[in-house]
């Protein structure tokens, strides 16, 4: 770990890590924004657009096609930015990951204390019975996935025009709100209301972790530039 970043770490009573796409490109999950994410990439429709809620009720064949497609990455492992986060949970000095990923890579790690801002795509549930459904009742399906009640199996996942889950939201508030030592890492604090959350950090270190420049970095204690795997572990 970056020494400059271990003796902050050393020095808190509680911190809090904020993190974005950019922590889980390093297992391999392309991100939205960056030169090779989603963005850049060509289907008939935005990526945006495909993600929205009005789509997958207009549109749920070819959400799924896509969601398949780009957004279920089960193969991905952990990587060492995941790894060190779950180590400092265990050392006592990482009270809350808040993430903005769904693909549940920090629980898998090892974390226990992960709320996740966007969802997850491990959850599923039928939208007129409730039942929950793995994510292999999704990516071993064909077309729309249907319940056997017969209504269709949506993923836990925050889409465009949904609202996050309020609960969660209020957890990860008060987390930054007592935490002394935030950590905010890969991501570019464009997608709100998420990116917001870092405004209901008091005073205390405020570090950033990214590749490319953030609208934190002048308010930011310190700011590291390169893969965040790198600096964490």
């Amino acid at each position: 770990m970056n020494k400059q970043l271990q003796a902050l770490i050393n020095e808190c009573s509680n911190m809090v890590f904020f993190g974005g796409a950019g922590v889980s490109t390093e297992s391999g999950i392309p991100d939205f924004r960056s030169v090779d994410g989603l963005y850049h990439q060509r289907y008939p429709w935005p990526p945006e657009e495909i993600l929205s809620h009005d789509f997958f009720i207009s549109h749920p064949e070819e959400f799924y096609r896509f969601y398949r497609d780009k957004m279920l990455c089960l193969n991905a492992k952990p990587n060492a930015a995941h790894l060190a986060l779950a180590r400092l949970e265990a050392e006592g000095k990482c009270k809350a990951i808040i993430t903005q990923n769904i693909d549940g890579l920090h629980t898998a790690a090892g974390s226990k204390h992960v709320l996740e801002l966007h969802g997850s795509v491990l959850r599923n549930h039928c939208m007129r019975c409730g039942k929950f459904y793995e994510v292999s009742a999704i990516e071993q399906s064909q077309g729309v996935p249907r319940c056997s009640c017969g209504g269709i199996i949506k993923p836990e996942v925050v889409l465009y025009q949904e609202s996050l889950d309020m609960k969660v939201l209020n957890e990860a508030v008060e987390a930054i709100e007592k935490a002394d030592l935030l950590i905010v890492g890969g991501t570019s604090l464009a997608v709100y209301p998420a990116a917001g959350l870092i405004d209901y950090f008091h005073p205390g270190k405020l570090v950033v972790i990214n590749k490319t420049p953030t609208s934190a970095d002048k308010r930011a204690d310190v700011v590291f530039t390169g893969p965040i795997g790198e600096i964490l572990f």
